[in-house]
């Protein structure tokens, strides 16, 4: 809801922050099918230290992104 100049978010930290939390959802959503992967061949992911690599590294994405999120909103107040 736009209330203009009343309203204390611009619409461009509006856009923001759908872009932070849309990117940190699917980040965790990754990282949360890789666990459930890994889980289910582990003997065989073990081999494969790229796949853990990639699975640290997005959910190192996911808690960045909610930390901007965490972080913007502690900011305004």
């Amino acid at each position: 809801m736009n209330l203009g100049c009343l309203s204390p978010v611009s619409p461009e930290e509006d856009s923001m922050k759908a872009y932070v939390i849309t990117t940190g959802a699917v980040f965790a959503l990754l990282t949360l099918a890789h666990l459930l992967r890994i889980i289910m061949e582990w003997p065989h992911l073990a081999k494969e230290p790229f796949f853990l690599l990639i699975t640290v590294a997005a959910g190192g994405l996911s808690l960045w992104a909610w930390r901007v999120l965490r972080l913007s909103k502690s900011r305004k107040t």
